[in-house]
């Protein structure tokens, strides 16, 4: 799968990172986890804690697919509004997935903190801007739900907005606490500290055939060398749906721009994360290196071609819609890509279990806070194969 096109921007931050040997004997183990991406890297450094033999194979270098254009903002609300979550699941259900979010936040921040590579984690407070006066109806619902069961948000009114931003609207959500970080550093870390441990680590290992029996798993590389498994889980992110189709899914593009680092933030309060109520919406931060990352202006295509041929077009409106919020703040578009993102109908992630696939889990951490949906599902991965 072509999942992206461009000139990608965070390769570029660590040149000089970790790489692992192909697979060249047949093994055995406990876990195989199929994709060294950021699902693959949560799932193998949850199980190194474990006493379990894990292995981790990817068909590329390890962090080489979507995780390379993750725009990377760390937050427990969603494309899918919570008030939108309590219509279709209730409010005790979508209570409990945004919980758990935000308690995956916190273990991502620790393990960012343990870990020898610096992920560049940064906690950043979130400016959810109403686009339009529906905006202004949704977020007073969501503000209703966060309010009621204890999260740290603010409503902020078109005097307040203007007293922090260059720009005028006429409601904001202002949450805490959520955050940022380097996706690439992160996934080098998190496998690195795995590897530490034990886990089992190999790159340009495609595997093209498998056997899947009651007890065990065999797997096979088109090298000929064979890995058996008592369990199997599907890390690949939109490459998971090459190997099992989930009706549940949808995939479509977005684009984002990096651009050059700037003097200064003056008119950004506090760096903060910055997203808009408007579907398609427009989506920004800031690196570690001053730059600012412009996201958004999804569309529905699935082909890669017409997905490519868009994006010139979209980094400069990209651009522009920067420029409409802080015209102050002088940028050029350094980076720049096109890419495919998965959401689903339903509006959360899902762990794929079918009969055809036994004793293997599909990791299926679809939407727009796919680092935190990875976390998340990695540990109820975890705690299933350990039967807890």
């Amino acid at each position: 799968m072509d999942v992206q096109s461009g000139n990608l921007y965070w390769p570029t931050t660590f040149p000089n990172k970790p790489t692992y040997p192909a697979l060249e004997e047949n093994i055995k183990c406990d876990v195989l986890v199929v994709g060294g991406g950021s699902s693959g890297a949560q799932c193998a450094h949850l199980l190194s804690d474990t006493d379990l033999s894990v292995v981790v194979v990817d068909k590329q270098a390890v962090g080489s697919g979507s995780t390379s254009s993750n725009t990377a903002l760390i937050q427990y609300l969603g494309d899918k509004m919570l008030f939108e979550l309590v219509n279709s699941f209730g409010e005790e259900e979508a209570i409990v997935h945004t919980k758990l979010c935000e308690e995956t936040m916190n273990d991502i921040e620790k393990a960012s903190i343990e870990m020898e590579i610096d992920s560049e984690f940064t906690r950043r407070d979130t400016l959810y801007y109403a686009s339009d006066k529906a905006g202004v109806e949704k977020l007073k619902k969501e503000y209703f739900y966060l309010k009621k069961h204890g999260f740290k948000a603010d409503l902020l009114n078109k005097k307040q907005i203007s007293e922090r931003y260059p720009f005028k609207t006429d409601l904001a959500l202002y949450t805490y606490d959520d955050a940022e970080l380097n996706p690439i550093k992160y996934n080098h870390g998190l496998l690195q500290e795995a590897y530490k441990k034990g886990v089992r680590v190999y790159e340009q290992t495609r595997i093209n055939g498998k056997k899947l029996e009651k007890e065990k798993a065999t797997f096979y590389t088109e090298n000929g060398y064979s890995i058996e498994a008592q369990h199997v889980i599907f890390a690949c992110g939109y490459e998971g749906l090459e190997i099992k189709q989930e009706r549940n899914a949808v995939l479509s593009s977005s684009y984002a721009v990096v651009t050059n680092p700037v003097e200064h933030f003056d008119d950004w309060y506090k760096r903060t994360l910055i997203w808009e109520t408007a579907r398609p919406y427009i989506y920004m931060r800031t690196t570690k290196d001053n730059r600012i990352i412009i996201g958004g202006l999804d569309e529905t295509t699935t082909n890669p071609e017409k997905r490519d041929a868009k994006i010139i077009h979209k980094k400069n409106q990209l651009i522009e819609e920067f420029n409409k919020l802080f015209p102050t703040i002088d940028v050029q578009p350094e980076y720049y890509l096109g890419a495919f993102y998965g959401g689903t109908h339903d509006g959360l992630p899902m762990i794929g279990e079918y009969e055809e696939f036994p004793n293997c889990y599909f990791l299926f951490a679809y939407g727009d806070n796919g680092l935190v949906y990875s976390g998340m599902l990695a540990k109820k991965i975890r705690d299933k194969i350990l039967g807890l």
